[in-house]
């Protein structure tokens, strides 16, 4: 309720009485003015912009270090200039909330890629203080100076500071998508933000993907994003919390310290924690640890020293040789080396606080991305305009310079001049000023020439902003262009790993390693049997069941592999999916086995055509790949670790090809591409460059007609021989050196004929003499014969009977084992326990 207004004049005009009273509810007012007050926290302090990634704070110091010149090339800064500056300029909230925000910038174990060069103290991973602000100094780094480039070119808005005397910018430009890149952690009124970091080349990629697709899912994006990438290294434990956190943009990432255990001379065991989790204070870290030692609930522990040093962190734990180190191990686990990063990405998309998913961060980047390069272009077309315009008056005068120079020798002042141009010759006044302050200089022909030239550039350049502001599509081509060029000049590897939650303990060492062969039908259906359920023919032989068919289903494929060996399965579809040889399921020789979906996330229609060994990738190998109408590609082998259990794509297919087959190269390998018509042709590796994981390849063999490829099969010119089978169960055996090296894209030459009895081929894989190799038929008939029983023959020959076939029955697989099959059989026979540390080398089907 309100009162009258004053009517006494004299207490109207003291300007302490109020013009006008109102009665308002306590409780309405407090609530009220603790949302403004809220408000102001989230937006003013605790919360990062979206398309930036900095609160303002962090925004502020850098424009003051931009605006002082004290940039990665400059000299280094006292800091307390630097704190003094933000703060009388555009942060008035006290020095040492700044100056904590510079330390905090500078360490390199709290940012990924940290903004400001420091030097001098600047804390530590032990949580030690940093030096006062004026002992240390510092400077911005030069990826910083990427959050600022063209700010000067009208690419954000400015607002004026706190007390109207300059202004700031609202945004910076931001050049890459630095919330991401470096997370954050604020925490507001009633609110927080905890973003992790990541790596800069794995967000670049994702961010220029979603441009180029922006219908991409979350999945899609984390085939370039696997996971988080801390400072500090260390390993992430599980994919589950990851996988939420970019879907829904809450979730818990479970941190693991990287350690390892060795053994002393005397015998007792060492532990030595080599990176610890993000975050995680190391000295504190210790502390605990020896605490639980002194309480007793941490036994056999003998001693803790912390010698890390500048190279990085090492924390020893001496155990006594009565210790169980599993027990300690896994406590240790339990109470010290792992933590929780809750992920809960808060960020303000216009100025209001909100939830993003990975797919949404970035795009709100991208956004901000196109805002700015749209009026970065823009203002450089009018400035190129402008520049067109003078020279086109310079043009203009240089074809009439002597008439020119008389009208300006002839008239009174510069003003008359300006005057009599503008009306004699068409100029505008800017034209007009512009020619009065020309030299006489300029007027030679060498001066012209350069003008003429600096004309044809501006309207080149003219053209080519103009077309950037009305194609969307070139607009995002020099977005990706930058994108790249950052990704080239600062991203670095992955420094934490990942790897998958059990659960539980795995008790691998419980599961015996032996040979195992995995049969695969049409009907998805998956299963291993041991090897030694299945003795040595010879050749010819009609083998016996090794898998009971339903109805109309028949076998697909057949592979060898071990039980401990990591396997890469390759669909048909491009896919490729990750197991262990013992996670397929085990079962009986006439058992049908158990639906592969069960094992892999395969979508309809999809098969496995490939296993390859993933436990013997190193980093200068290659995967090498072929599809069904000739198209090879290579991979570099490292693009395919850390694989979801939802699979990755490993090659880009066309609509009516598929991937045949897969081989592990060096690089210093030939490729032998066999055609079901049994033509055959060979080159070396490098002929294919080396290429993403989303590309198609390049045409490795031409085909006729409706021919198309059977397998392919990886040489290096040694005493290895090809092994060819078609469907109707014959065969031969070819030295490599018979088939001599081409180009790619040729049509080959003759490998066997497959007209009359033979038929289409199969399958072909490289042997040795002393290997033995699986035949099995699409009825599920398997055969277990020797290489040695085929005889060596030249090419383009019909070869011999390999595998009796039943009426309507073909060849549907081959699989090749190198001694370790041999040997199974007299392993069992002997009882020895040792020979199953041996493992299948050739895992390709």
């Amino acid at each position: 309720m309100s009162t009258e207004p004053p009517t006494n004049s004299s207490d109207a005009s003291n300007p302490d009485f109020a013009a006008e009273v109102r009665d308002v509810r306590f409780e309405d007012e407090l609530e009220q003015s603790y949302i403004d007050y809220a408000m102001s926290v989230i937006a003013g302090r605790a919360l990062p912009d979206a398309r930036d990634g900095l609160k303002p704070v962090h925004r502020r110091i850098l424009y003051a270090m931009h605006e002082d010149g004290v940039t990665s090339n400059s000299g280094h800064r006292k800091s307390s200039s630097i704190v003094g500056t933000t703060m009388g300029d555009y942060h008035p909230h006290g020095d040492s909330a700044i100056y904590d925000t510079l330390v905090g910038m500078a360490q390199p174990f709290s940012m990924r890629h940290p903004l400001v060069d420091g030097q001098g103290n600047f804390g530590s991973i032990d949580d030690d203080p940093a030096a006062a602000m004026r002992y240390t100094e510092a400077r911005m780094s030069p990826i910083s100076e990427e959050l600022l480039s063209n700010i000067e070119e009208n690419t954000v808005d400015f607002e004026s500071n706190y007390d109207d005397r300059l202004e700031e910018p609202t945004v910076l430009p931001a050049s890459f998508p630095n919330l991401l890149v470096n997370g954050s952690t604020g925490i507001a009124v009633g609110m927080s933000t905890k973003i992790p970091p990541h790596n800069l080349g794995e967000i670049i990629d994702a961010t220029t993907h979603l441009i180029s697709y922006p219908d991409a899912s979350i999945d899609d994006l984390m085939e370039h994003v696997p996971g988080p990438d801390f400072p500090t290294g260390a390993t992430i434990v599980g994919r589950n919390g990851i996988y939420e956190a970019y879907k829904s943009g809450r979730g818990k990432v479970r941190m693991r310290a990287d350690y390892e255990i060795k053994e002393r001379d005397n015998g007792s065991d060492r532990i030595i924690i080599t990176e610890i989790p993000y975050q995680e204070k190391k000295a504190r870290m210790i502390e605990r640890i020896a605490d639980d030692v002194t309480d007793g609930d941490l036994e056999g522990v003998t001693d803790i020293r912390d010698e890390s040093d500048r190279d990085g962190i090492r924390v020893v734990i001496d155990l006594k040789r009565s210790a169980n180190t599993d027990v300690v191990e896994n406590k240790l686990l339990d109470n010290h080396l792992e933590t929780t990063f809750g992920v809960h990405m808060l960020a303000l998309v216009d100025g209001q606080p909100q939830v993003l998913n990975l797919k949404e961060a970035l795009q709100e980047f991208i956004d901000h991305r196109r805002e700015v390069v749209r009026r970065r272009s823009q203002f450089e077309l009018d400035e190129a305009e402008d520049r067109a315009h003078i020279l086109e008056g310079r043009l203009k005068a240089l074809d009439n310079a002597e008439d020119i120079v008389e009208l300006i020798q002839d008239s009174e002042d510069r003003d008359t001049a300006v005057g009599a141009l503008e009306d004699e010759y068409d100029f505008s006044e800017a034209q007009a000023e512009h020619i009065c302050r020309m030299q006489l200089g300029s007027l030679t022909s060498m001066e012209a020439t350069e003008i003429k030239n600096e004309y044809e550039d501006v309207q080149t350049r003219i053209e080519e902003l103009t077309e950037i502001l009305e194609n969307d599509d070139r607009l995002d081509e020099v977005i990706i262009e930058e994108l790249d060029e950052i990704k080239e000049s600062y991203a670095d590897d992955r420094r934490t790993s990942i790897i998958e939650d059990s659960g539980s303990v795995t008790h691998e060492d419980l599961i015996p390693q032996e040979d195992i062969i995995v049969t695969l039908t049409e009907d998805d259906y998956i299963k291993r049997m041991g090897v030694t359920q299945f003795d040595t023919q010879n050749r010819g032989g009609k083998g016996i069941i090794g898998i009971d068919l339903k109805d109309s289903d028949t076998v697909s494929e057949v592979f060898v592999t071990n039980t401990h060996a990591d396997i890469l399965c390759f669909t048909n579809h491009g896919q490729v999916y990750q197991l262990k040889g013992y996670d397929i399921p085990e079962f009986g020789r006439t058992a049908r086995g158990q639906s592969a979906v069960n094992v892999l996330d395969l979508g309809d229609g999809e098969e496995v055509t490939a296993l390859v060994d993933a436990g013997s990738f190193s980093d200068d190998q290659y995967v090498s790949m072929v599809t069904e109408q000739g198209y090879v590609k290579r991979t570099e082998a490292g693009e395919f670790q850390n694989i979801r259990s939802t699979g990755i794509i490993a090659a880009k297919l066309g609509d009516d090809d598929e991937l045949v087959d897969v081989e592990i190269t060096d690089g210093n390998q030939d490729l032998v591409l066999t055609s079901k018509a049994g033509k055959t042709i060979r080159f070396d590796e490098t002929d294919v460059r080396s290429m993403g994981r989303t590309a198609r390849g390049v045409h490795g063999m031409q085909l006729e007609g409706d021919d198309t490829v059977g397998g392919m099969v990886a040489a290096n010119g040694s005493d290895k021989a090809l092994l060819t089978i078609t469907e109707n169960g014959y065969g031969k055996r070819t030295a490599l050196s018979e088939y001599r090296q081409q180009s790619r894209n040729g049509k080959g030459v003759i490998d066997i004929k497959t007209e009359g009895r033979n038929g289409p081929v199969a399958d072909v894989k490289p042997v040795a003499a002393d290997d033995e190799f699986i035949v099995m038929s699409h009825n599920g008939q398997i055969m277990r014969t020797s290489v040695a029983d085929i005889s060596e023959v030249s090419r383009n020959t019909k070869g011999v009977t390999i595998m009796s076939l039943e009426e309507m029955d073909t060849v549907a697989s081959i699989a090749v084992g190198h001694s370790a099959l041999a040997e199974d059989e007299s392993d069992a026979a002997t009882g020895d326990e040792d020979s199953t540390e041996e493992t299948v080398a050739d895992t390709s089907p």
